[in-house]
């Protein structure tokens, strides 16, 4: 999965595979979490986002369930 670089608050870089819509977020800390489920739309407002960190708060953290992958 391609990962696009954030510079927002604790978020380092997000990635998402459309086809399994699965969001991959990468933390300043090296953690990368994965969300299942996330529209295109969604992902799409994430990357896009001049205040990533707060639209993935607000939209994805306390929206959809995490799964640690590192």
């Amino acid at each position: 999965m391609e990962m696009k670089r954030l510079s927002s608050g604790t978020l380092r870089a997000a990635g998402f595979d459309e086809r399994n819509r699965v969001l991959q977020v990468e933390f300043s800390n090296g953690q990368i979490l994965e969300y299942r489920g996330v529209s295109a739309e969604v992902a799409r407002r994430l990357l896009s986002s001049s205040a990533a960190a707060s639209y993935f708060r607000d939209n994805i953290e306390e929206e959809f369930t995490a799964r640690r992958v590192k």
